[in-house]
């Protein structure tokens, strides 16, 4: 059966384009009137974004409290301090300033807030909270998705896990998406975040199920930023490619290509989280390197599935070329294809032990030991 049986249900109020920020004091006015505002380091100070949420806050008469430092790979720690904060002083909505690692925070700690459950015990899958409180997002980096959809990745460096939790509850009941806002994001993150939602959409792609619509939807999102992407890298500070770059990572990863399918694999998504974790890499570029090693792993077992994507997003003729192509593309944005690129050509042996400690494997397209070995071989 090619359309598998599914449920849609994606709550979040979306709020995209030039100057939405405008409405975001009298929304979050409707949630609460005691906000904890999560973001990241300086960057949202120096370019100005704090001070609009800021005055966006004052004018509507909402008190505030915030909690600064959340990491691009953010730690449980980070996660407890805050839902701590955030109780002592009686917070009834969080406010999430940033890109995936402010908001995937934001959702554990505002379900810590509402539960008082342990926040590891959540990401962890061992306690499922009932409840949370309002989170509204304000987004400045274009990559996880994570503005519409229930899912957060929190990493705890003492047990040495990476995790993904979902839960209903966690979605953001209102996101606001400035494209103006990614505009200062460097050449780098930019490229990263590209790779990251095309990565979300291939996890779909290779999932369960193969809805024909689904695929072709899934399939043109990846297109779309695929043809945006060098126009945006030679342009960076183009309002029009970055909103493009924008609403494709919203749609990777908001519910939309999982439409008819059991849902996807996330084999690759569980080896850069890994290698992240290990070494703090950024998410994106793990993802460049994992992707091209894993469809070479799986040529012979999927070559049918390899080749359709091939075909629709390069013409491509044989298996071999839609890897390369995929590969090739991912150089040509300045992501690294090979552990070699990012200084980790000698850690291949801790890769390997971390990989097989946490029995890495996918949902739909499981990995052996054996597996392991060679993927770190062929990103080698």
């Amino acid at each position: 059966m090619s359309i598998k049986n599914f449920t849609a249900y994606n709550p979040t109020r979306l709020h995209f384009g030039e100057g939405v920020i405008e409405d975001l004091g009298k929304t979050v006015k409707q949630y609460g009137s005691k906000v904890l505002l999560v973001y990241g380091k300086e960057s949202v100070k120096k370019y100005g974004y704090y001070d609009q949420v800021a005055r966006q806050l004052t004018g509507a008469g909402i008190q505030w409290i915030e909690y600064a430092g959340i990491k691009p790979n953010p730690v449980i720690e980070d996660v407890r301090k805050a839902a701590a904060f955030g109780m002592e002083n009686g917070v009834d909505v969080v406010l999430a300033l940033g890109g995936g690692s402010v908001i995937d925070s934001s959702k554990i700690i505002a379900a810590t807030i509402a539960t008082g459950i342990e926040p590891w015990d959540i990401v962890s899958w061992k306690n499922h909270p009932q409840q949370s409180l309002p989170l509204i997002c304000v987004l400045t980096l274009a990559a996880t998705g994570t503005e519409m959809n229930a899912a957060a990745v929190v990493q705890n460096e003492k047990t040495q896990e990476k995790l993904g939790y979902v839960n209903p509850l966690m979605f953001p009941k209102e996101s606001f998406l400035d494209p103006q806002y990614t505009i200062t994001v460097p050449a780098d993150y930019t490229s990263y975040g590209i790779v990251d939602l095309i990565a979300h959409a291939l996890e779909a792609f290779y999932g369960g199920g193969e809805p024909s619509v689904v695929d072709k939807i899934t399939l043109s999102i990846i297109k779309d930023a695929m043809e945006t992407a060098p126009r945006l890298m030679a342009d960076l500070s183009n309002y029009d490619l970055r909103a493009a770059i924008m609403l494709d990572a919203t749609l990777a990863l908001n519910g939309l290509t999982s439409y008819g399918k059991t849902g996807g694999d996330w084999g690759v998504h569980g080896i850069g989280h890994e290698i992240s974790l290990l070494f703090d890499t950024p998410h994106g570029a793990t993802l460049s390197i994992a992707y091209p090693a894993w469809l070479k792993l799986q040529k012979e077992r999927i070559p049918e599935r390899i080749l359709f994507m091939g075909k629709e997003l390069f013409g491509a003729t044989t298996v071999d070329e839609s890897i390369a192509q995929l590969e090739a593309f991912f150089a040509s944005i300045q992501s690294p294809v090979k552990l070699s690129d990012i200084g980790l050509a000698d850690k291949t042996s801790a890769i390997l032990a971390q990989l097989n400690r946490n029995k890495v494997s996918g949902m739909h397209h499981a990995l052996t030991e054996e597996d392991h070995k060679v993927l770190v071989e062929l990103m080698w």
